[in-house]
């Protein structure tokens, strides 16, 4: 039976690691379909990367709208629209400043 379905067992070369990366932008990377992660060399000296195995990648990602759901009835008064969002960006300065410029300067910041 085993001759049919091939050999059973635990490979950890062939769980963990990655399919080869594609480039998705200048910053942006896809090893699975539907997938794009920050470009790993972009946060090495910031962040520690940890690997994955390949499985868990894509529990992770099957699960996000499910934990996303999860987080808006638990937490959110409300969820915003990226449109709303994309709006209130357009109605921001030129200048980017967010902040009034007293609150800049309590921090040390410069108005």
């Amino acid at each position: 039976m085993a001759d049919l379905i091939g050999p059973i067992g635990y490979r950890h070369a062939e769980q963990s690691t990655p399919p080869a990366a594609v480039r998705a932008s200048d910053v942006a990377i896809t090893r699975f379909e539907h997938l794009y992660e920050v470009d790993p060399r972009l946060m090495e000296r910031w962040v520690l990367q940890q690997t994955f195995p390949n499985w868990d990648t894509l529990r992770i990602m099957h699960s996000r709208h499910d934990h996303l759901e999860w987080m808006h009835r638990h937490f959110a008064e409300r969820v915003v629209s990226g449109a709303e969002l994309l709006a209130e960006l357009d109605a921001e300065p030129l200048d980017g400043t967010t902040e009034a410029p007293d609150a800049m300067q309590s921090e040390g910041g410069s108005p």
